[in-house]
């Protein structure tokens, strides 16, 4: 039998008291962790959104806090996560349990629709479910030294093109249907609609391709370290940033694409936090008058007919403007521009 000297009998013991007082401690914080969740009067919402709508959230969360708050007397928390589109989409749909989100397009949001996560009628909801609107525009760098005009200039050898990546990011979903759809446009100007001369015609810009970024806020922030001369992107995006004192031009494409943004109740899971009446409030107060004014604030197109009404002639309406709905709605571009066999496959492989 070995026999243990005091000195190491009295150090055992006193790492078997710290571990017990450790056990202790953390059972303690558990109790009292699970003791705040459960307060009366108070609820925690969780968010799950594109990142565009990142800093917007800032003011628009603590006034609907403060909102239901006045209404109800019961207290808000939020819980927020912000990522590239199609990411937050996969995300939600593989488990993150978001009560509410806020996505880039309608697209992302049908995966949900899909998975039984949100309630297919989300589109009987005000304005088709959307909250925000935008278009697909160009930035330069403050003087515009490359004197780009529209989206042939991005086909220049001397110009470097910026856009997010669509397998992750549903604004680069809106950038390449632009520049896909402003190539149907100038066909059809020319004689006819030809889906193959817009094909070239985006295989041509995209050759220009600076970098591939993850996500619209991801390749703004690139394109702010000085990467590429111009940047495809939603126009609040450039107004924001803008509105902060960063130097750009923005170039409005004669023809461009509208941008309409939605948010829905993840009814799944807002019933299973309890949480359905709450979610549906905020999905709600977004399209409020008082949301809105914020929405514009960061660059964003209105939804709302008095604030549009008040607003319009803070934003440009380009003649050659068109929505999903001229390349044949979500369910054709997916098929044509992004499936396996798609457009845009066709283009990144160069076939």
């Amino acid at each position: 039998m070995p026999v243990h000297s005091p000195n190491r009998v009295s150090l055992l013991l006193i790492c078997m008291a710290l571990l017990f007082g450790l056990v202790l401690s953390g059972c303690s914080d558990e109790e009292e962790a699970q003791h705040v969740s459960a307060q009366p009067g108070e609820r925690t919402l969780v968010l799950g959104a594109y990142s565009v709508v990142k800093d917007a959230m800032k003011e628009i969360i603590p006034a609907f806090q403060a909102e239901w708050k006045q209404q109800t007397g019961e207290t808000i928390h939020f819980q927020e996560s912000y990522e590239a589109s199609g990411t937050q989409a996969r995300a939600i749909a593989g488990g993150f349990e978001a009560d509410v989100t806020l996505l880039a397009m309608e697209g992302d949001i049908d995966k949900l629709v899909r998975g039984g996560l949100v309630d297919a009628e989300w589109t009987v909801q005000p304005y088709g479910g959307m909250i925000t609107r935008s278009i697909v525009v160009l930035g330069t760098r403050e003087g515009n030294p490359k004197g780009i005009r529209d989206f042939e200039d991005l086909t220049r050898t001397d110009v470097k093109v910026l856009y997010p990546n669509p397998k992750t990011s549903g604004g680069a979903q809106w950038d390449i249907n632009a520049i896909y759809g402003a190539g149907l446009k100038m066909s059809e100007e020319r004689g006819q609609r030809d889906p193959g001369f817009a094909k070239s015609f985006l295989e041509d810009v995209h050759r220009n391709i600076e970098s591939l970024d993850k996500s619209g806020r991801a390749s703004m922030a690139a394109f702010e370290y000085g990467v590429g001369d111009v940047i495809v992107t939603y126009e609040n995006e450039l107004l924001a940033r803008i509105a902060q004192g960063v130097a750009y031009d923005i170039v409005v494409p004669e023809h461009t694409m509208l941008i309409e943004n939605p948010a829905a109740v993840v009814k799944r899971y807002a019933q299973k936090h309890g949480t359905e009446d709450v979610s549906a409030a905020f999905v709600e107060f977004l399209r409020t008058p008082e949301a809105q004014e914020m929405f514009v604030k960061y660059g964003f197109r209105p939804v709302e007919e008095t604030v549009q009404e008040q607003t319009k002639g803070q934003f440009t309406i380009p003649p050659g403007l068109f929505d999903i709905t001229y390349l044949g709605g979500w369910d054709e571009v997916r098929e044509t521009l992004y499936s396996r066999r798609g457009v845009w496959y066709q283009v990144l492989a160069g076939i």
